[in-house]
């Protein structure tokens, strides 16, 4: 039971997760995301990091009491979140961003739409007209320009 409390709120934190980007980040709290759009940061770090720290003091929250509990669903839920957030921060950061060069060539479809479904969001660089707010569920049209290239001959994905 546990572990389906844990894989559920991960699976949940996708709607959690564009709710929260289309609302919040790209809402009031559109000052600590604006950087990230247009990248008037200086440094290695942006104001819109601290988006971590407001996200982790609910799942410190939900250990504590959960652990004290006797380690009850609050403390899954807490899990649950914790690993959507290391997929974030793995998937984000470290893939998409490129803050540490990793899978920079990959040929793998998924990826691949992920990557491009995140640069057709960054490519509006307000707050307003943004598409794309999720971050695992990615539209089924970023993947058909991947399978339509893989069908194609290598003169004809050039072009």
């Amino acid at each position: 039971m546990n572990a389906l409390i844990t894989i559920a709120t991960f699976i949940m934190m996708e709607g959690a997760t564009w709710c929260i980007h289309k609302y919040i980040m790209h809402g009031f709290l559109w000052m600590l995301h604006k950087d990230h759009h247009d990248h008037s940061h200086e440094g290695d770090f942006e104001r819109n990091d601290l988006f971590f720290v407001i996200f982790a003091v609910p799942t410190i929250v939900l250990f504590y009491i959960g652990a004290e509990q006797g380690f009850n669903y609050l403390f899954y839920i807490g899990l649950g979140i914790l690993l959507y957030g290391l997929a974030y921060f793995f998937v984000h950061d470290i893939f998409i961003h490129q803050r540490v060069s990793f899978l920079r060539n990959t040929k793998n479809p998924y990826l691949l739409a992920i990557r491009r479904a995140h640069k057709q969001h960054h490519k509006h660089t307000g707050k307003e007209e943004g598409e794309c707010f999720g971050f695992l569920f990615v539209p089924f049209k970023f993947f058909k320009i991947y399978f339509k290239r893989k069908q194609l001959s290598p003169s004809e994905r050039t072009s």
